[in-house]
């Protein structure tokens, strides 16, 4: 993509007269109401050390003027440039008119509620030295104080970190997601994010698996672990997502099919034959199934409300995949 069309606009900082050659890394930021979220973004990537190669955030408001494109527009202190699309398109749609309009030799995405440490963009670009690679950075995930958080979200965030760690160097594709880049040679060979990805989820695994499949190294580099303000801070909205994320599964499995995934079903265990027959109840009600769990676990002690949260949150993924066509609540 290049100058402006009649579908979005391009801002880029006027006060940036040095040639596109001078930067090393672009920073692709798509955002979706991100008004109270960009701030802290913008801070950190101010405070960025002395070190740090030259740079530009690219900014997609991904259709909703919640005040964001006038936020990063009047952003001073480093070179930035918004994309505005005019409706929603979803993220898929923002990262690929951000990734199109980079001008940097690196390609960080970054969501817009992560909180980038001060030595962020140099580890990015530093991990493609001497060649090449797929670059991950782990999410912290920082959590508001609900019951969820305390019975069920922060211990899912540590095991899920631990695991991501010991897992083999050939399947830690699976961990892209929202703190990665890749050289742009790389992009020019994978090419874009697919469409295909509507709702939630698996939009990532995808690219990251494509990574993998063209030959290019996938890498965890621990140091790149980043704060993250999770916006899945109920079981409400944890459930959701599980259910969106289980049907995009399919997507993926069509598009790949000698890719070899655990059971999307768990197999038969006494908990597992829990999590089967509890999908079929919640079916199309994971959102009212997820509220009304959240009303009561501050009732329950701390044992028994993870396990209720797990079992909605794996029996939302169930009958999502069970029927893809029918994961259609709103999170």
């Amino acid at each position: 993509m290049s100058g402006e069309s009649r579908h979005e606009r391009i801002r880029q900082d006027a006060a940036d007269t040095q040639p596109p050659e001078d930067v090393v890394a672009s920073v692709v930021v798509p955002t979706f109401r991100g008004i109270d979220r960009l701030p802290a973004l913008m801070d950190a990537f101010a405070v960025q050390g002395p070190d740090s190669p030259a740079f530009e955030v690219v900014v997609v408001v991904d259709g909703v003027d919640d005040g964001s494109p006038a936020l990063v527009e009047a952003e001073d202190r480093f070179r930035t440039r918004t994309i505005v699309f005019p409706e929603n398109r979803g993220r898929v749609a923002a990262l690929n008119a951000g990734l199109a309009a980079a001008r940097g030799e690196i390609l960080i995405r970054c969501d817009d509620d992560l909180v980038p440490g001060p030595d962020y963009i140099a580890e990015h670009v530093a991990a493609h030295s001497p060649s090449p690679r797929a670059v991950i950075g782990l999410y912290r995930n920082e959590y508001a104080r609900t019951r969820y958080a305390e019975v069920y979200g922060q211990d899912a965030d540590r095991r899920f970190r631990a695991g991501a760690y010991e897992a083999p160097v050939e399947l830690r594709w699976r961990y892209w997601a929202g703190n990665c880049s890749v050289h742009r040679s790389a992009y020019e060979t994978v090419g874009e994010y697919d469409p295909a990805y509507r709702l939630y989820g698996w939009e990532d695994v995808d690219y990251g698996y494509r990574l993998h499949r063209a030959g290019f190294e996938v890498m965890l580099v621990p140091s790149l672990e980043t704060p993250h303000r999770v916006a899945a801070v109920t079981a409400r909205s944890r459930a959701v997502r599980a259910k969106h994320a289980a049907a995009a599964r399919r997507i993926f499995e069509a598009k790949h099919p000698e890719c070899q995934l655990p059971p999307a079903i768990p197999p038969a265990s006494a908990w597992n034959l829990l999590v089967r027959g509890a999908a079929p109840l919640i079916g199309s009600r994971a959102e009212a199934a997820g509220a009304f769990v959240d009303r009561i676990i501050p009732r329950l002690p701390a044992a028994v409300g993870r396990k209720l949260v797990a079992l909605l949150v794996e029996a939302s993924a169930v009958a999502g995949y069970r029927r893809p066509d029918a994961a259609s609540d709103v999170f």
